[in-house]
């Protein structure tokens, strides 16, 4: 015999107390994605997929090799595109977006109230003369009073989910971005050090011939040799390098079986004429960097957090517990009901715990991403400075290796073989001018390269996604810990 009445009672208050509140937008599967995809579209102008079920996997699987198929060699654009489909790293982060979306609808349902029955008199015909069944209903006030605050909360951390996602995503566009860079550079180098080799065969060759007719010593003839050997080592080193480099750009794409035989370039694009000038840069980043935007919501949901610490820093646990007695009594073939209504107030009293321990640790939890965030504003504008000063030096270098140092040192390499040739110079000033031209021709791929860098990094520092991937894990994990507290 359960109060039906006080039944409705309990389930009304919630309602009351929680508004028009629902957990429809947190209950879709791919809640929050959306503003995600869009975010990151307007950086890196691609498109990304939160892959859920196989029907979406075969299809990202389809135009994966669809891009691969008909672009040849790979182009930089074409596998950040790969990149943002195939990652699943990147399907992971999403996967955590997802978890956010579930706590959070999870805190728009109320807490089920606790039914409890017990009867007596049961057994002998005596015991049954007089029967007593008692129902009651538990509910917690205090957590259906403080409900839209845990509602609130719930819905900071979920945007602040979505946010790591978007930085999460920019990253595995950024470090594609380089990965590529880094592969074509090192092939490059490569070509450089097998034309320069190809060059050094034909010079030993001759020595050879020339040591056979007694014109060349047998020490000069060693010298040539030896430069030979020296160049054939370097150049299967940087061969070894190029194919670790396209490694590392395969796993950020994702890529494995039949769809690695793709090729990369055989060399970097061309300077531009100029570059792009961005004085404002400070305040871009301060505009759109989404970490600094993550920041801040981690202050706001410390600071709602503290006030809802503050409101339950006495009463911990509030539950009311409403119910009905009925007795039953049988006297005389004569059966006497009697029905009592029961209320019950249960709480803790704050007798030696007072909340101040709990206050404390939320006050120094409010400070601490107080700082973070500051911390955070003055590293973005830094970092902001750095990068465009990275950005236009490295161009300012790499065009000086491209305009004088390698022109010069061909030049010198030109007029010394003039004078071997004309018996002026001898083998061992060759040989110099030679290694000093293709350490030149070096040092201008690895300027083209670091500007190539330099430029991708851009990005990154005005948008976020740009951090190492060490520190990348240890914001992700501090996100968690706050959240639950060319022929190649």
């Amino acid at each position: 015999m359960i109060g039906t009445t006080r039944l409705i009672a309990a389930l009304a208050l919630p309602l009351a107390l929680s508004g028009c509140v629902t957990g429809a937008d947190y209950s879709r599967k791919e809640a929050g994605f959306t503003s995600v995809a869009n975010k990151t579209a307007i950086v890196t102008a691609k498109e990304t997929v939160w892959i859920q079920n196989q029907n979406q996997a075969r299809s990202a699987a389809a135009q994966v090799k669809s891009l691969l198929a008909r672009t040849k060699p790979l182009d930089v654009e074409t596998a950040v595109q790969i990149a943002l489909l195939n990652n699943k790293g990147l399907q992971a982060a999403y996967a955590d977006l997802g978890d956010s979306a579930a706590d959070a609808w999870q805190s728009t349902m109320f807490i089920n109230p606790t039914v409890s029955i017990g009867t007596t008199g049961i057994g002998t015909p005596e015991l049954q003369a007089f029967k007593t069944i008692e129902g009651m209903i538990t509910t917690n006030i205090l957590a259906l009073a403080t409900k839209n605050r845990d509602m609130a909360i719930a819905d900071t951390r979920f945007r602040q989910a979505q946010l790591t996602s978007a930085v999460k995503t920019l990253q595995v566009a950024a470090d594609t971005r380089r990965a590529w860079i880094g592969a074509v550079a090192s092939w490059e180098t490569v070509g450089q050090l097998q034309r320069a080799q190809a060059t050094a065969d034909a010079a030993s060759e001759l020595a050879e011939k020339l040591g056979e007719t007694g014109a060349m010593t047998k020490g000069a003839q060693a010298r040539e040799h030896v430069f030979v050997a020296e160049l054939a080592g370097e150049t299967a080193k940087a061969r070894l390098s190029a194919r670790l480099a396209k490694e590392e750009l395969t796993r950020l794409m994702g890529l494995w079986g039949s769809d690695l035989d793709y090729q990369v370039p055989n060399s970097l694009p061309p300077l531009p004429n100029s570059v792009v000038r961005r004085n404002t840069i400070e305040a871009e980043a301060l505009r759109n960097r989404i970490d600094l935007q993550i920041a801040k919501l981690d202050l706001e949901a410390t600071a709602k957090s503290y006030g809802l610490t503050e409101a339950t820093r006495y009463v911990t646990d509030l539950e009311v517990l409403t119910g009905f007695e009925t007795e039953r009594e049988i006297e005389d073939d004569e059966t006497k009901t009697r029905t009592t209504a029961q209320v019950e107030l249960e709480f803790a009293i704050p007798i030696f715990d007072t909340g101040k321990a709990r206050m404390r640790k939320s006050e120094l939890a409010y400070m601490r991403a107080a700082n973070l965030l500051a911390e955070k504003a003055v590293n973005v504008r830094s970092e902001a400075r750095s990068a465009y000063e990275a950005y236009r030096s490295n161009y300012d270098i790499a065009r000086h290796y491209r305009n004088s140092v390698v022109p010069l040192r061909t030049k010198v390499e030109e007029e010394s073989l003039l004078t071997y040739n004309g018996m002026i110079s001898n083998t061992f000033e060759l040989l110099t001018d030679t290694r000093d031209k293709i350490n030149s021709i070096l040092l201008s791929v690895n300027a083209k390269r670091d500007f190539w860098l330099a430029e991708a990094d851009l990005a990154p520092a005005i948008y976020g996604g740009g951090a190492t991937k060490a520190s990348a894990e240890t914001e992700v994990a501090a996100a968690s810990e706050s959240s639950a507290g060319g022929g190649h």
